[in-house]
């Protein structure tokens, strides 16, 4: 069982924009321009990269959707914050 995950996310408000992000995605635009273009997160800057985290540094919702998100796949998660369309980059 993996102690920490390394993600990316774009943070949007509504559940239309994640779903047009998936879209514009599967068309083969990268994520990390789509983070810089679209995401409301500081981590824009770095195109979504949050680097390596463990459980209980992110609010319990993103953490789980990142934690059972296999690497390599994409899962969506609401939040306080809003609508997340992260990317599982790896696991340690």
């Amino acid at each position: 069982m993996a102690n920490e995950v390394k993600a990316s996310h774009i943070l949007v408000k509504t559940e239309d924009q994640v779903a047009t992000l998936v879209e514009r995605l599967s068309k083969g635009e990268s994520f990390e321009e789509l983070a810089e273009k679209c995401s409301l997160c500081p981590s824009r800057q770095n195109g979504g990269d949050l680097g390596f985290f463990g459980r209980g540094e992110m609010v319990k919702e993103f953490e789980d959707a990142c934690f059972d998100t296999e690497v390599g796949n994409i899962a969506t998660v609401e939040t306080q914050f809003g609508w997340h369309l992260i990317k599982v980059e790896a696991k340690r």
